[in-house]
């Protein structure tokens, strides 16, 4: 009789909890409340076509990589961020979700070239617990999308038994503690037998991440080919990669200008991702700004927050509405005369801008060092050195700029700003050859014990410039 008594008065049933849950060192309402707050993500499949529900209605992702700025990113029509490590995001997630955001939460997985091997049994150990501890930390969230387990750690082909293994590996595990949320793998490209082993080794993977520059707009075509049967998201596109353009004769890449990269956003939502039966969504490649091959070369923002061209592409897909003020159009930045000249020598640039609907426009010029240019010394943020003292004059269509005295690569920057938060930038590629040797950074010391030779490849931060071949 007691124990019917018990079922059917739920306050007397709720306090026998509480009381076993508090001895227990527990919190039942915590506990109810964060599971309550979940949300609940799954993949229906229907028709030849797959969907993503969340909290039982479709949602498409129309996402962007990187955590800066999300506010930026919820007025421009996206939904959703990508994460490539889990380390202390807790404040993204809760930026996320008072925005109305979600985040596919990455999880970083061992590469080979950073000393990863997937045949080390305690390395591999201690990556599976990493991620254990990651999902058993996040799993509640009310942002959280999926998971995403690696980045790009796959070999170049795809090969590798041992990877697909531990990828399904992870993915089982993470099935076992939370069943709210996908999982998915992050790839490089879909070459090689990538697709293929991923299909047959992985099936505890739910989506294939594709990360994809100037391939982008075929990967329905391709992805179709090798046998990709599984939903796919296309994880990173942008402009075309370093790697994929020609380079000049002193072994580097010109850069398109900022308003010229818009068309590879849009013919890769076009061509791989709107409308696409396999398509879950997408991130495009970078919400932020990033140094890769220049400080301008992937970034949709610049490093003040001000948005590029390819934001407002993105926001006229994702909408279907362009912005009410566009961001300047930059035709062109050419330099006058020669590009390989002595240093020191005083060169002439020239910009030209299209009409602005935007109010006054303000350009600011910087001359900065290449990448590749030999024996370049990052400051200490890591990034590349600026000579501020280089541009003689500048107005809004000129600059002339008297080159450093050390031979070397520079890149000359037009920086465009108009009056709502819009930018566009362009650089050209000046080579300085034939005069003094780079000199040695100014308070550079060596540090002990000192590196002569290191198989990482270390001499651009050597306190000395090698005479010879080591």
């Amino acid at each position: 009789m007691t124990r019917n008594h018990l079922v059917h008065n739920p306050l007397l049933q709720w306090r026998s909890f509480a009381i076993a849950f508090l001895l227990l060192g527990l919190s039942p309402v915590c506990s109810q409340a964060q599971n309550d707050a979940t949300s609940k993500v799954s993949i229906l499949a229907k028709n030849g076509e797959f969907h993503l529900i969340r909290d039982g209605k479709p949602y498409f992702i129309k996402g962007a990589g990187g955590s800066d700025r999300l506010k930026l990113l919820k007025e421009s029509g996206g939904n959703s961020i990508r994460t490539w490590g889990a380390d202390n995001l807790e404040p993204v997630l809760d930026q996320a979700q008072k925005l109305g955001l979600t985040v596919t939460i990455g999880i970083w997985l061992g590469h080979k070239e950073h000393g990863f091997s997937y045949d080390n049994a305690d390395q591999v150990s201690e990556q599976y617990e990493n991620v254990r501890k990651a999902v058993l930390k996040y799993r509640n969230h009310p942002a959280l999308l999926m998971w995403a387990l690696g980045n790009e750690m796959e070999d170049g082909e795809g090969k590798s038994a041992a990877i697909w293994s531990a990828i399904n590996n992870l993915a089982s595990m993470v099935k076992s503690l939370d069943s709210n949320h996908p999982t998915m793998t992050v790839l490089a490209e879909i070459g090689g037998d990538k697709v293929k082993n991923l299909h047959r080794l992985c099936p505890a993977i739910d989506v294939i991440g594709i990360n994809s520059y100037g391939g982008a707009a075929s990967i329905p075509e391709r992805y179709k080919k090798a046998g990709g049967t599984k939903p796919y998201i296309v994880t990173e596109f942008g402009p075309q990669g370093e790697w994929e353009l020609a380079k000049n004769d002193w072994g580097v890449v010109a850069e398109a200008t900022s308003s010229a990269k818009t068309f590879f956003y849009r013919k890769a939502y076009e061509g791989a991702i709107r409308d696409k039966p396999l398509c879950l969504g997408s991130y495009a490649f970078v919400w932020g700004d990033k140094q890769e091959t220049s400080p301008t070369w992937f970034g949709m923002l610049l490093h003040d927050g001000s948005r590029l061209g390819v934001v407002d592409t993105m926001q006229e897909l994702w909408t279907g509405s362009p912005p009410e003020f566009p961001c300047p159009t930059l035709k062109s930045l050419t330099i006058v005369g020669k590009d390989q000249v002595k240093p020191g020598a005083v060169i002439r640039a020239d910009l030209v801008l299209a009409p602005s609907k935007s109010g006054a426009l303000k350009v600011e010029w910087v001359l900065q060092n290449d990448e590749k240019s030999p024996k370049v010394v990052r400051t200490k943020e890591g990034g590349l050195p600026i000579f501020p003292d280089a541009v003689l004059s500048s107005d809004s269509k000129h600059a002339e700029v008297k080159m450093p005295k050390q031979d070397g690569i520079y890149r000359l920057f037009a920086y465009v700003h108009d009056t709502h938060g819009g930018a566009a930038v362009a650089n050209v590629l000046i080579q300085a050859q034939g005069g003094d040797p780079p000199a040695v950074a100014k308070g550079a010391a060596a540090k002990l014990p000192l590196v002569v030779f290191s198989e990482g490849g270390h001499a651009a931060s050597l306190p000395f410039t090698p005479s010879g071949y080591m």
